[in-house]
């Protein structure tokens, strides 16, 4: 197996489970996003040596996540993660979820760049600590979306104010915080009666602690898309589809 993989067997604890006593959406892109920061840790390229020695940081711009099961709670599974390509100004990054059989139940491709801390300008990947060459063949290989979707104040749903909770290691908002503010447009009782297709993610902008985000929604050809705009920009764009 490629160096460039990193496999780790995790736990489906009682943190990462919604109230259908499966592996939450959101808590599915969290433990992805984690297994991605572990793998990064151990090929010299994560956020902490990037703003320590380079003065830069790792930023998601687009994710995108196949289920095919939502493990259960106390489920072992196994997670590998690793870099598909380096095209100089961002990186594709694949992940898949095992059970313990081997069996894929969640595929993961995700898109990121490096912003320098200061100027927030983007960093070419040949000045970093960062893969070259030698990916392994990639595993989830689907084109991101472009998401044609106009909103309007007809597709408003709720407003929530960002508190410090909410908040990440940028001061910023916190990606996984996104996904869960989206996914609050539906009911307890809807999201436990469907399972989850397809989500993809599109992380627009940034937003701080005590702006006021505004959170839209609307269904197109059986497909969910959710966007979440401050009073200046649309900061955020998921798209959802359940199994019919």
């Amino acid at each position: 197996m490629s160096e460039l993989v990193f496999t780790k067997q995790r736990y489906v604890s009682s943190a990462f489970i919604d109230s259908s006593l499966k592996m939450g959406i959101a808590q599915s892109v969290l433990m992805i996003q984690d297994n991605v920061t572990e793998c990064f840790y151990t090929l010299g390229c994560d956020g902490v040596l990037y703003r320590e020695k380079f003065n830069a940081f790792w930023v998601f711009a687009k994710t995108r996540v196949k289920f095919i099961r939502r493990p259960s709670w106390r489920e072992t599974i196994t997670a590998q993660t690793f870099p598909i390509d380096n095209t100089g100004l961002k990186t594709h990054i694949n992940t898949q979820i095992l059970d313990a059989e081997n069996r894929p139940l969640l595929l993961a491709k995700q898109q990121a760049c490096v912003l320098d801390l200061e100027r927030h300008r983007p960093v070419r990947l040949s000045l970093l600590p960062y893969p070259r060459e030698h990916f392994p063949q990639p595993i989830f290989t689907d084109d991101f979306e472009k998401f044609d979707c106009d909103f309007s104040e007809a597709d408003f749903v709720y407003e929530q104010i960002i508190r410090s909770q909410l908040i990440d290691m940028s001061h910023h908002m916190n990606n996984i915080e996104y996904i869960k503010l989206a996914l609050n447009v539906f009911s307890d009782d809807f999201l436990r009666n469907k399972e989850v297709d397809l989500l993809e993610v599109h992380y627009l902008g940034e937003s701080l602690e005590g702006q006021t985000l505004r959170i839209y929604q609307k269904e197109i050809a059986n497909s969910f898309f959710i966007c979440i705009k401050t009073q200046l920009s649309t900061v955020f764009e998921m798209k959802i589809s359940f199994v019919s």
